[in-house]
């Protein structure tokens, strides 16, 4: 064998012993041999650079440095799951799910939901190509040298794997290897980490890949997706990845009814203790994947997939004092500041009380002892009061009547929990606020402006609105606090690089009441551009699909305003995009406006998203459910019989792709 032939060799066993001691845990030499071989491989390598692998076992190690990670869109949305917290919450989308689907009959998987970094990982032809983060589901950081490192990250398949997918996991710390860590920070007179999902996903931004390499992180995976799968079934999907080289946890049910889904969910609310990683809950999906494309999504979240929480754990705590914070629309939020106390592996220093209501209904008081829980396991919130240690002259808490900031008498309008300032010009967090929203991620994205520089570009009187921030000149921000001269540039390279943003990103980043990213879109793509938004009238607006009244209302609100007119002018005027692009507008029509589509079934030339993705782009609405506002059904194969049933029922017509594509 010569050296060449060597090298292959030698990455070949070390992918295989790879495989039997992180997949398998049936490891079959000892770690002197494994390294003596990596370290073999790796003279090879550099005798023979022009034979570089990125998905060679050496690159386990580590080594590359990412100085900033680069954003990058999902092929496929990473949806965030509803939480349930009863049994009775359970039997309610259980029968959602019958309901959607009709007689037909329906089974579930239940798997544990592990606490950690939420990844998106690529394959191609069997080969890691690329590691991406949750971030906002549409879009993540690409973390791959970093994930690369990850001894359960297969980095060649084995097997019959499909050509081109993706599969979706959680990057976990689990309890020994942490408890490790924080011994050698603690040996080494530093602090140690708080808990293993913090730990875990700070560990996949570090800049230096070979300190990830030392971390003992493991992926988890769950969910492959992409086209033309051959797959039908979660449980199968499981099964399927496990064959391909991945590590997907063997605790996993096939549950025929809700009654064994309960029992599942009972056994490991108890047993999870013994597990090595952190677990919060039970996932329930419904196993048929043909079920779950009928069932579809939410704005949010899958309809055929739940989260049951397990309890969350309590601390009781002392309510040293309530604050209020003033949010970008005026909304006043009390606040409760605690003794700081350990929370589910974090120091829980404060916590919501939401409004002047929940005040009242706890009853809480400041120098009581209350009780904290974090709300699915994130935001910590007070759930009552130890009255039995309460001073007996303590007094009732009394809501404040005027802001805090500005000092502008509160309203507070019939029908809404919240109070609120209306000096939106004029009060500072307000101001701030709505340009940090401006400049946020999902929306302008500025690199280089964060939320500080924001406060002291306002301090200043740089800034009064988000319009001025392309006014920005170097010569201004040179003279601020923290402020180099590559940071000024940074800055104001980032300010240019968001006249790139679309429309329906700019138009969420106004910040106009209710308006969120799926209503910006919505709005987006019916009116075209920011001049016939800006002119149209409460009743078109609400012919607009989804939006309602309340939401009408605040839009007609916002550009009736002569202030935020003005801005909306400056902001054409610097080349904001305020209109779609001619690229956005190719291909869309409104041959179908006014119809309601229900998409059902497997289709020969088409794909589902791209059916209905073809629906809205010539005007069409889109709806999972048959009604008799539905113009059409587009039928394909295996279509689900209680939709049949219904749409005949109804009179609705049943039309093929084919059929489709010539309407269109």
């Amino acid at each position: 064998m010569n050296e060449l032939e060597k090298l292959n060799a030698l990455r070949d066993e070390l992918r295989e012993h790879n495989y039997n001691y992180y997949i398998l845990d049936a490891p079959v030499i000892s770690d002197f041999e494994f390294d003596f071989k990596l370290k073999e491989l790796q003279a090879l390598e550099a005798k023979f650079p022009e034979y570089a692998d990125p998905n060679s076992p050496s690159v386990r190690v580590g080594g590359a440095i990412t100085k900033n990670f680069e954003t990058v869109k999902h092929t496929m949305r990473m949806y965030s799951l509803d939480n349930s917290y009863s049994k009775d919450e359970l039997l309610e989308w259980e029968q959602r799910v019958h309901k959607n689907l009709g007689n037909t009959a329906v089974t579930y998987t239940c798997e544990l939901k592990y606490d950690g970094a939420s990844i998106s990982l690529s394959y191609e032809n069997g080969r890691f190509v690329k590691a991406v983060t949750r971030g906002d589901g549409f879009q993540g950081d690409d973390v791959t040298a970093n994930v690369r490192t990850i001894r359960s990250v297969p980095l060649q398949l084995k097997g019959d794997y499909p050509a081109k997918f993706d599969i979706r996991g959680e990057i976990v710390l689990p309890f020994e290897g942490f408890e490790k860590m924080n011994a050698i920070r603690i040996s080494q007179g530093e602090e140690p980490y708080m808990n293993p999902r913090n730990t875990a996903s700070g560990s996949l931004k570090l800049q230096d890949s070979a300190l990830v390499a030392e971390r003992p992180l493991e992926c988890l995976l769950y969910s492959v997706v992409g086209n033309d799968l051959g797959i039908s079934s979660q449980i199968e999907m499981l099964d399927k990845a496990r064959e391909w080289g991945f590590k997907v946890p063997s605790i996993a049910a096939h549950c025929k009814n809700t009654d064994e889904v309960l029992s599942f969910i009972e056994r490991w609310d108890v047993e999870r203790s013994k597990l090595p990683y952190e677990t919060d809950g039970v996932v329930i999906k419904v196993n048929n994947l043909q079920q779950q494309e009928e069932l579809g999504y939410t704005a949010k979240s899958p309809r055929w997939a739940l989260a049951y929480k397990f309890k969350t754990e309590q601390a009781a705590t002392i309510l040293e004092k309530i604050t209020y914070q003033v949010g970008r629309t005026g909304a006043i939020t009390p606040v409760a500041n605690l003794r700081p106390v350990l929370l589910a592996g974090t120091l829980v220093k404060r916590a919501s009380l939401h409004n002047a209501d929940q005040i009242a209904k706890l009853d809480v008081r400041e120098g009581d002892t209350v009780f904290v829980e974090k709300g699915g396991e994130i935001i910590p919130k007070i759930v009552g009061v130890d009255f039995s240690k309460r001073d007996p002259n303590s007094l009732v808490t009394e809501y404040i009547s005027h802001c805090p900031e500005c000092n502008t008498l509160l309203v507070r309008k019939e029908g809404e929990a919240q109070h609120f300032c209306p000096n939106d010009s004029g009060c500072p967090p307000q101001i701030t606020g709505r340009i940090q929203h401006f400049i946020s991620r999902k929306a302008l994205d500025i690199e280089g402006l964060g939320s500080e520089t924001v406060e002291l570009l306002f301090k200043e009187n740089l800034i009064a609105n988000y319009a001025d921030l392309y006014n920005l000149t170097k010569e201004q921000l040179i003279p601020l606090e923290r402020m180099a001269d590559k940071s000024a540039d940074n800055l104001l390279k980032g300010v240019q690089e968001s006249l790139k943003i679309p429309f329906e990103r700019v138009l969420f980043g106004l910040g106009i009441r209710y308006v969120g990213e799926t209503v910006a879109k919505k709005l987006a793509k019916a009116y075209k551009n920011i001049e016939a938004l800006m002119n149209t009238n409460l009743e078109d607006l609400m012919r607009v699909d989804e939006i309602g009244e309340r939401i009408a209302n605040s839009v007609v609100d916002f550009f009736s305003q002569e202030l935020n007119k003005d801005i909306i002018r400056r902001l054409q005027a610097y080349g904001v995009q305020l209109a779609l692009t001619q690229d956005q507008l190719e291909g869309q029509t409104d041959k179908l406006k006014g119809k309601t589509f229900v998409v059902s079934g497997v289709f020969q030339n088409i794909s589902r998203n791209e059916l209905k993705k073809a629906i809205e782009d010539n005007g069409g609405k889109l709806s999972s459910s048959i009604s008799s506002k539905t113009s059409f059904v587009v039928a394909g194969e295996n279509m689900g019989p209680s939709k049949k049933i219904k749409a005949e029922k109804l009179g609705i017509p049943l039309i093929s792709e084919q059929e489709f594509l010539e309407m269109i």
